[in-house]
């Protein structure tokens, strides 16, 4: 899943995204409310962290335009402990969730995790598509109850594939969730990850869950459906 953070401390900026990215996100960060609100109109992100005290646009500025440009994404907003007028205007403007400074990594993770069940539509607990089964809280990847060792980028491409179980992701839709602004759409990589999960995920056994739709991409399927 892509997370846009909006934090314009460098130090804290780069303690959520070294956390997010252990997670298998993907992320890009930038320090200012005015690129912020341009990054989240021109990319599609299931998710934005975005701190309320921003140079170049406050980020309830940049919240405002959000909502007022009709980009529904989940907005979790960061903001310092004496600025409760400020969480209410957040919330009212259209922000998911907040979470006060300091805090800890892992209640941002919780709420990480929260906002994109909330936004992706899922119940809360686990992802399975036939005999596979991903908990998104632990981590673990299991099919017929065997367990499944994932590298980071495979368990983020596993997750998104799972969470649109059944539809066509084109690689450029893969690109943009699985991996960040950075990535070279004109390398193989996404085809070798996918070659990858399929080795650990379908390799010797009957069903094969992993499918290529000719000249448009991936999905991910029981072959029942």
């Amino acid at each position: 899943m892509r997370i846009l953070v909006v934090e314009d401390e460098a130090k804290v900026a780069s303690f959520i995204r070294r956390a997010l990215e252990e997670e298998s996100y993907a992320v890009d960060v930038c320090a200012d409310g005015v690129q912020g609100l341009e990054l989240a109109g021109a990319d599609s992100y299931d998710l934005i962290v975005l701190d309320l005290m921003l140079p170049g646009l406050p980020g309830l500025d940049v919240l405002k335009g959000l909502r007022t440009q009709k980009i529904k994404t989940p907005v979790l907003i960061l903001t310092a402990r004496s600025q409760v007028d400020q969480k209410v205007k957040g919330l009212d403007a259209g922000a998911d969730d907040y979470l006060t400074k300091p805090f800890a990594i892992e209640e941002l993770l919780a709420r990480v995790r929260v906002l994109l069940r909330r936004g992706s539509g899922e119940a809360a607990g686990v992802l399975q598509v036939d005999d596979l089964v991903l908990n998104p809280a632990t981590r673990e990847v299991t099919r017929a109850g065997q367990r499944i060792e994932l590298t980071a980028k495979e368990y983020a491409l596993l997750e998104y594939m799972m969470r649109n179980a059944g539809r066509v992701l084109t690689r450029p839709m893969i690109a943009e969730h699985v991996w960040n602004l950075d990535f070279d759409t004109f390398t193989n990589v996404i085809d070798v990850y996918v070659n990858y999960l399929r080795n650990k995920i379908d390799r010797g056994r009957e069903r094969k869950l992993i499918q290529t739709v000719r000249g448009s991409g991936y999905t991910l399927k029981s072959e029942s459906e």
